[in-house]
């Protein structure tokens, strides 16, 4: 009795992606394959994937592949030959809502119950930043993340930053603790005069509200000042 056999995925190359995707499951896919199913089509010169390959060889990490993409900034993209703002955008959204997931997997596993732990999770998104930007992080009673809040992006010199918004969100979130963060776009993580005061007034009315808040996390360029482990909270 005749049996049919499947061959193994790399046992036919010329599979096109959605074929292969088919027959042997998304795993089987290549990374340029992956992304050649985001592009959809090539160019007259060129098919999707041999686009794909040839957009991951670019990668400023030096290394084929995904993560490299990342890196590639919008003008990077629309400089390739083939790319131009449809594709550009499609690369780039793809790569924000893989960041997401795996920010948000992240939030439900980590505890920000230490300063260290917030500056180290936070550093990499904040310390480029060139206009200073405040977020909220809402929190359970152990310390998970429940919500982050973007309340302010300033430019390179202040932000502006409303007490009475902190709060507002704060009970929409059902926080039981807050946690502020900021950077300081000039590197220098050393707090302000006008950064003590609003985290002193923001401190008072959360005593009121009975949401404290924990700490405030400024983010330099590679080191953190936190209001707590120098005693000003």
């Amino acid at each position: 009795m005749d049996k049919t056999v499947k061959k193994a995925p790399d046992a036919d190359s010329r599979l096109r992606p959605y074929e292969k995707f088919r027959r042997f499951g998304v795993e089987s896919l290549t990374e340029a394959e992956l992304l050649a199913v985001i592009l959809r089509c090539g160019t007259k010169k060129e098919d999707a994937e041999s686009l794909a390959a040839r957009i991951l060889s670019l990668s400023p990490t030096g290394k084929d592949n995904l993560l490299g993409l990342h890196h590639l900034s919008m003008e990077q993209l629309l400089a390739i030959n083939g790319v131009g703002e449809v594709k550009a955008t499609q690369i780039k959204c793809v790569m924000e809502f893989c960041s997401r997931v795996a920010k948000a997997k992240a939030h439900e596993e980590l505890a920000f119950d230490r300063s260290g732990t917030v500056a180290s999770y936070y550093m990499e998104s904040m310390r480029h930043r060139t206009r200073e930007c405040v977020l909220l992080l809402c929190l359970d009673a152990k310390g998970h993340l429940l919500k982050e809040i973007i309340l302010s992006i300033g430019t390179v010199k202040a932000s502006m930053l409303s007490p009475r918004e902190v709060f507002v969100e704060a009970l929409k979130a059902e926080a039981v603790h807050i946690l502020l963060l900021h950077n300081h776009p000039s590197g220098d993580p050393a707090p302000s005069a006008a950064d003590r005061q609003i985290t002193e007034c923001i401190r008072e009315l959360g005593i009121k509200l009975d949401i404290p808040l924990i700490d405030h996390i400024i983010i330099g360029d590679n080191k953190y000042i936190s209001f707590k482990e120098q005693g000003f909270l």
